[in-house]
């Protein structure tokens, strides 16, 4: 069993930057793909970028690339976001998940992401 907990959410403004942090439990937190995931009001929630257990992979959305940063301290077991030149249009609710394989099998609570224009 994992546990996460996302935080670092809040208002900002367009252009500017935050990083989210996702915190999690467990003792094998090293042996999973961490991913981030957002949804935006009246929206399906949608892929942002993942990373692979040691961190040496990482894949991003399009939507993301080049302006957002994926990393992750194992020995702290958190997975950072950084994200930066921040738009209106990334206004969301910001989620970490977990997996072995397959399915997404863990998932945060979510942090608000607001970006004012």
């Amino acid at each position: 069993q994992v546990q996460l907990v996302e935080s670092g959410g809040g208002l900002v403004q367009a252009g500017g930057s935050l990083r989210l942090s996702c915190a999690a439990s467990g003792r094998t937190f090293s042996s999973y793909t961490v991913g981030w995931f957002r949804r935006a009001p009246g929206k399906e929630r949608e892929f942002v970028v993942q990373i692979t257990r040691s961190g040496g992979s990482t894949f991003y959305a399009d939507s993301v690339k080049g302006r957002f940063t994926i990393s992750r301290d194992n020995a702290k077991n958190t997975v950072y976001l950084q994200m930066n030149s921040l738009k209106p249009e990334d206004t969301a609710v910001y989620y970490c998940a977990c997996r072995n394989t397959g399915a997404w099998d863990y998932w945060g609570q979510g942090t608000q992401v607001t970006v004012s224009s």
